[in-house]
């Protein structure tokens, strides 16, 4: 079994697809085809301020990270906000998800960012037990207003 973490390309839009959704369903929400059709072709069209990598294990893709970059006010450089992460159940415990946020680290350095973060939901604990060896958390609670 090889791990290997790279950009999303076309060729991975279906698995991306049936991942994203249940990405979408585990946190109870749903995103409509035609917002997950134009993100994936932001993400193929090179936009500067939108990214995705994968996981792949022996040709299949297993996981995906979707990044996004944003100008601060605290900070000259920009901000990475890893704003999507999720691995198949069934590859789990391999090590995909680690290596998807190093790789977000990554770009995120490549593109002189000062900063890298994300969220998740209070009862993910198996991704917060993952988080919390990576880097400590925020004491930030996240408000939304949808509009």
């Amino acid at each position: 079994m090889s791990l290997v973490i790279r950009n999303a390309e076309a060729k991975d839009e279906t698995r991306w697809r049936e991942l994203f959704a249940a990405y979408n369903r585990f946190y109870r929400a749903r995103v409509p085809d035609d917002v997950a059709g134009a993100t994936f072709a932001k993400i193929l069209d090179d936009a500067p301020d939108i990214g995705a990598l994968v996981a792949e294990v022996d040709g299949t893709v297993i996981g995906f990270a979707n990044y996004l970059f944003h100008s601060s006010t605290w900070n000259t450089k920009p901000s990475c906000y890893m704003e999507d992460l999720f691995v198949d159940p069934d590859a789990r415990g391999a090590g995909a998800a680690r290596a998807l946020i190093e790789g977000v680290e990554a770009a995120a350095r490549e593109k002189g960012a000062f900063r890298l973060y994300w969220n998740t939901q209070e009862y993910n604990a198996p991704a917060r037990s993952l988080y919390d060896t990576m880097v400590p958390r925020s004491s930030f609670i996240v408000y939304r207003k949808a509009l």
